[in-house]
């Protein structure tokens, strides 16, 4: 269990609506094609039909969702032109779209772990071996669930 911590410890005397960084990530990305749509592009996939056909959805729902990660900032559009064609543009992930990969990637270890008998395991490219998503605090310590915190912050101008 995760620990609240100073005034979060009375779950009575504040609300997280409206504050939460899960609900902010899930207005964000928390509808199916958005995430899987993220998982493509970070396959590599940047063209607007392969993201529609990649992800089986329609092609209003493929331009809502890209407009949303646009906006949001976890993709960016670059305009491309193949030869005799009309401008278009392609999507590509931003430092934050990157920065987003790993809800992707536990999300991807939990299903394959507790729903989906999966024979797909990430891996590190490097020597080969599994890899997993962890968390860990700035020390470098592996942090088990039951030693997770949530604390409150001073508002600093970085993060007003």
């Amino acid at each position: 269990m995760t620990v609240l911590q100073g005034p979060l410890a009375d779950r009575d005397a504040w609300s997280a609506v409206g504050h939460c960084p899960i609900e902010k990530t899930m207005a964000i990305a928390g509808t199916k094609s958005a995430m899987l749509i993220m998982r493509e592009a970070f396959y590599g996939t940047t063209r607007f039909d392969d993201f529609a056909r990649r992800v089986g959805i329609t092609k209003a729902a493929t331009s809502a969702r890209l407009s949303e990660l646009v906006d949001a900032g976890l993709l960016s559009k670059q305009p491309y032109r193949e030869p005799g064609q009309r401008s278009r543009d392609e999507y590509v992930l931003t430092d934050a779209g990157t920065a987003f990969m790993p809800v992707v990637w536990a999300m991807f270890e939990w299903g394959r772990t507790h729903v989906a008998d999966s024979r797909l395991r990430l891996t590190h490219l490097g020597c080969g071996a599994e890899a997993t998503v962890e968390i860990r605090c700035g020390d470098g310590h592996d942090v088990p669930p039951d030693e997770l915190g949530v604390r409150l912050t001073r508002r600093t101008p970085s993060n007003a």
